[in-house]
């Protein structure tokens, strides 16, 4: 008996850690980059916009202000028209559900394994359908003379209840986005 009530003790531990470290690895930005491998990015040095659209003006004046830091620290220089490159920025959220399953009552054997066997566990699971806001960002980057994509960044990420804390987040997406810009030249 001592070493069940030892087993349980260690597990009420044990689930709440693997659980905040999967929440932990579900909150990570997943970014993808994609740009036509013919085009000579060291050739580009200045960019205009095209335009930035978001749920509302706040978020697309943060969205423009990121981009536009992230594109000075490579050393492009933003002008009113007629850049060398124009840039287009769309942020959106869209509901993802997901399920979640409790669990009450676990008896000994964790979900019916009890040491001799399977048995019956007294617990009761609830499963619920959840929705999770998701934010996703595009970022691309046209030839401005011919009007062709010459390279898109695109985050996504759940989003937190807290609006401060999603922008950091945008911060550190529009950084992961552009980590690799601009990409290699063609050789």
């Amino acid at each position: 008996m001592p070493r069940i009530k030892a087993l349980i003790k260690r597990s009420n531990f044990v689930w709440p850690a693997v659980c905040v470290l999967f929440a932990a690895g579900c909150a990570t930005i997943h970014v993808s980059t994609d740009y036509n491998h013919a085009t000579d990015f060291a050739t580009y040095h200045t960019y205009s916009w095209l335009r930035v659209k978001a749920g509302n003006s706040l978020w697309a004046n943060r969205i423009q202000a990121d981009v536009n830091s992230q594109l000075a620290a490579k050393g492009w220089t933003e002008v009113p028209s007629g850049g060398q490159a124009a840039v287009a920025a769309f942020g959106s959220t869209r509901e993802q559900p997901s399920l979640e399953t409790f669990y009450d009552g676990f008896g000994p054997g964790f979900g019916g394994w009890y040491w001799r066997g399977w048995g019956y566990d007294t617990g009761i699971a609830t499963t619920q359908v959840v929705y999770t806001p998701v934010g996703t960002l595009v970022v691309d980057i046209f030839n401005n003379s011919s009007r062709k994509l010459i390279w898109r960044g695109v985050a996504h990420r759940a989003l937190n209840t807290n609006p401060a804390k999603n922008e950091v987040q945008l911060q550190k997406a529009v950084r992961d986005i552009f980590a690799n810009f601009p990409p290699p030249s063609a050789g």
